[in-house]
Formats: structure tokens, C-alpha cells, sequence
């Protein structure tokens, strides 16, 4: 009866054992750094590895091809800006000026290239802008 426990034992924490790793290192696949574009550029150690970066789409540098999945443009920080090179599904809020997270890695021309692009929802600042609007009506 001893020895069953003692091998159950075992292979309990054989399988916790097992699980916990698996679901560490999963974890720690994902977890990326969220940077806005001036702090990216200014700390060389985060350029060799995968990051998310924040900012504002360039007015000027924007070339999309929806047809082939892709897009490249220029992303703005406060005060500097990045080469960004997009593949995937384009979402349909993308456009110039917008809000943009994107997450990838820089490659070895200094273009950073992206495998996520999402786009920051405006809706939820119109209603901010609407209800002040409201408030200053008489």
C-alpha cells in the first residue's frame, strides 16, 4: 500500500511538474514589451528583441497594398519615427493619422517589421467629446 502512494506521489508532481513548465514557457512567449517609439529608439536592447510600439500613423509616408496584405509607413513618436513594414490582414479603421500599436521586430536595415497591427478604437473618445458638447449647451 506504501509503495502505491509513494508512486502516486511521483507521479503527481511528475505532472504538476510537467504542466507548470509547459504553461511558463507558453506565458513567456507572449509576454513583449510596450513601448512608445521615442523610448524604443533611444535603448538599443530592446531593438533585438520582439516589442509592441504605440503611435500615430505618418501622414506623408503611407503605402498600402490590400490586394498583397501589405503595408508600410512611417510610425510617428513625440518627437522621432520608425519604418514600419506590415503583412497580414489590413484592419478597415487603419488609415493616416491613425492610432496604431503594432508588434514584431526590427530587422537588420532598421525597418521594423510588424506581424500585428492593430488600430486604437476612436469611438470611445467621440463619446468623451459628445458629452461635453452636451454639457455646454445652455
Amino acid at each position: 500500500m506504501n509503495r502505491m502512494r509513494t508512486k502516486l506521489a511521483i507521479a503527481a508532481i511528475v505532472l504538476i511538474s510537467a504542466v507548470g513548465y509547459l504553461a511558463l514557457a507558453g506565458a513567456s512567449k507572449g509576454w513583449v514589451y510596450y513601448l512608445d517609439v521615442d523610448s524604443y529608439l533611444a535603448d538599443a536592447s530592446y531593438q533585438t528583441q520582439r516589442v509592441r510600439l504605440a503611435g500615430r500613423v505618418d501622414e506623408q509616408d503611407l503605402n498600402l497594398a490590400p490586394a498583397k496584405l501589405t503595408a508600410s509607413f512611417q510610425l510617428l513618436g513625440p518627437t522621432r519615427k520608425i519604418g514600419i513594414t506590415y503583412h497580414g490582414v489590413i484592419p478597415d479603421t487603419f488609415k493616416a493619422g491613425a492610432d496604431v500599436v503594432v508588434e514584431g521586430r526590427l530587422d537588420d536595415q532598421g525597418v521594423f517589421q510588424a506581424d500585428t497591427l492593430m488600430t486604437k478604437c476612436a469611438s470611445k473618445y467621440q463619446a468623451e467629446e459628445h458629452a461635453k458638447r452636451l454639457e455646454q449647451k445652455p
